[in-house]
């Protein structure tokens, strides 16, 4: 790929994220969770017309025991009102690394802690491992099923700093065939509760930690107050 295209390839990614972000489901519509409820038209109560509802479910990490819950989305909300953008490295193409994907036969589950779960882990499956070297160091990084995809969530020297404190998102992409998987950092994104409080993202366990500053993609989302 020519160093065009792939800023071209980048500028519509982020066209893209800007689009999902503001969507009447996107991230920064969401304005509640809320745990044993199960009736949407319910919780729809009350709502202005902008207001949707979707079920979810999640398993307690104490007990174990699904739970279930109502999210609700304003597509006019707060944050969409206020959103003015991500702040974004510019494109990078040394940031675009690979690494070497490999499967565990079994069935793993790896613990995650959680930002609002008060320091307990949830285990989320994690089907392989994927062995990068990056500035002369050996990291085996843990990237679990997302419903399909791999998605790494990992934390650098940049969180706090220039990027969102708690860690970026990213999805791997794995060559058919192969053992290969590549790492474009440059897509790298803020998780959901970087946009809304509302969302209880995980954080990077300590082998996702990397040391070397990852200056690129997704820094920050940018409101007006």
């Amino acid at each position: 790929m020519t160093q065009v295209l792939a800023v071209d390839e980048h500028a519509a990614w982020r066209q893209r994220r800007r689009r999902a972000v503001t969507a009447p489901t996107g991230n920064l519509a969401l304005v509640e969770t809320r745990w044993d409820a199960d009736d949407p038209e319910a919780a729809l109560a009350g709502q202005p017309a902008t207001v949707t509802a979707t079920r979810l479910k999640r398993h307690n990490p104490l007990t174990g025991a699904e739970e279930r819950g109502i999210r609700l989305w304003d597509a006019d909300s707060a944050a969409i009102r206020d959103f003015q953008g991500i702040d974004t490295y510019a494109y990078d193409p040394a940031w675009v690394l690979e690494a070497r994907y490999t499967e565990v036969p079994d069935v793993r589950k790896v613990p995650f802690q959680h930002a609002q779960d008060a320091g307990f882990t949830r285990d989320l499956p994690v089907p392989g491992d994927l062995h990068l070297t990056l500035a002369g160091q050996d990291y085996t990084l843990n990237a679990f099923d997302d419903d399909g995809p791999l998605l790494l969530v990992f934390g650098d020297p940049t969180n706090g700093k220039e990027t969102y404190g708690s860690g970026r998102f990213l999805f791997v992409d794995r060559v058919a065939g192969t053992d290969r998987a590549i790492l474009d950092f440059n897509r790298a994104f803020v998780p959901p509760c970087g946009f809304s409080e509302h969302y209880n993202c995980p954080m990077p366990p300590p082998q996702n930690r990397l040391a070397v500053p990852v200056e690129a993609g997704e820094k920050l989302a940018l409101f007006n107050h």
